[in-house]
Parts: structure tokens; C-alpha cells; sequence
């Protein structure tokens, strides 16, 4: 009797022992649960917010207007002020006339920009609104993420479709030029 109490209780701390490194291979090769953060999400890409002010956004287009040579053979320029100010001049019987548009910016929800137009002036001559961007669109070289609507009497400009450097997205969240607060998504490729 003696010899079956030692007999069950090796056997028992043997089962015991298979028991447990069962469990601890299981535990070891079952694979790690990823956090919510990890996860893959929608897009393949990583925003990051962007803030700046209408005098530096300003510097920024017009350098990149001047860099991919957007002007042709007509200048115009930017500035942002209270609202989007375009610039330029027209070639008019070996004359430069100048002219102004002014727009105000919307972002969109789908992070693109749409610049409804307020005001225009062509020297001190007053023209249908249609007719001058109509002819603007005809003659100034603009991006082709750039679409001019002459009927609507507004730019819409495609910033998710702008071809930048690297893969990367840009995408408006917020034009308040009252407050002086610009914020844009930089969507960076994650592959």
C-alpha cells in the first residue's frame, strides 16, 4: 500500500508537469494580439497636421507657382489675405492691364479646396465675371488638379489629386483666414 501512495503521487506530479508545460507552449507559440492603434486602418497612409498662417502660405504658392513654371507667359501671383487675392496682368494692345480676383476659400470635407469668387477688376473696368475667368482659364497655365468653372464663378482646386514628391497627400481641414488659421493634412505613404 505503501508503494501505491508513492506510485499516484509521481504520477499525479508528473501529469502535473506535462500539464503545465502544455500550457506554456500554447502561451508561447500563441501568436500577440495587436493594439486598436496598430491596426491597419481604411487608407495606407499616416496624417500629419500641418498649421500655418496666410503670409507663409502665400510665400509657399507663389514659390511653387514660380518653381513648376505654372505662370507661362503671363505672371500672376498670390496673396492671402482676408481672402484669396490672384493677381496678374493682361496683355491688352502691347499694354499690361492689371487685374484682381478675390475668393473666398472653403474647405471641403473631402479635403479639397473650393474658392468661390466675390470680387474682380480689371483696371478700373467692371467685366462679367464668366468672361474674365473664362479667359484666365484660357490663358494662364494652371495645374491640371486646378479646374476653373466660369458658369459657377469659382476655382476648384483638387489639393487630394496634387502630384507632390514621394507619394505624399495633402488635404485642407481647415481656411479660416479671419483667425488667421490654415491647417492642412500631410498624408505620408505607410508602404
Amino acid at each position: 500500500m505503501f508503494n501505491n501512495k508513492w506510485k499516484v503521487a509521481f504520477l499525479t506530479l508528473v501529469g502535473l508537469l506535462v500539464v503545465c508545460i502544455i500550457f506554456l507552449a500554447i502561451m508561447i507559440f500563441k501568436p500577440v494580439e495587436k493594439s486598436s492603434i496598430i491596426k491597419k486602418k481604411e487608407r495606407e497612409e499616416a496624417p500629419f497636421a500641418v498649421t500655418t498662417n496666410r503670409e507663409d502660405l502665400t510665400k509657399l504658392i507663389n514659390h511653387y507657382l514660380e518653381k513648376e513654371g505654372l505662370n507661362g507667359p503671363i505672371h500672376y501671383e498670390i496673396n492671402i489675405a482676408d481672402q484669396v487675392e490672384l493677381y496678374g496682368t493682361l496683355p491688352i494692345f502691347n499694354t499690361d492691364i492689371q487685374m484682381k480676383l478675390s475668393f473666398e476659400p472653403i474647405a471641403l470635407e473631402n479635403g479639397d479646396l473650393l474658392l468661390k469668387q466675390k470680387e474682380i477688376s480689371i483696371g478700373q473696368l467692371p467685366l462679367p465675371v464668366s468672361y474674365v475667368m473664362n479667359f484666365i482659364a484660357n490663358q494662364y497655365n494652371f495645374p491640371e488638379w486646378v479646374d476653373i468653372n466660369p458658369e459657377d464663378e469659382e476655382i476648384y482646386v483638387h489639393l487630394t489629386k496634387m502630384d507632390l514628391k514621394n507619394g505624399m497627400l495633402i488635404e485642407a481641414k481647415t481656411f479660416d483666414l479671419e483667425q488667421n488659421i490654415i491647417q492642412f493634412n500631410l498624408l505620408l505613404p505607410t508602404e
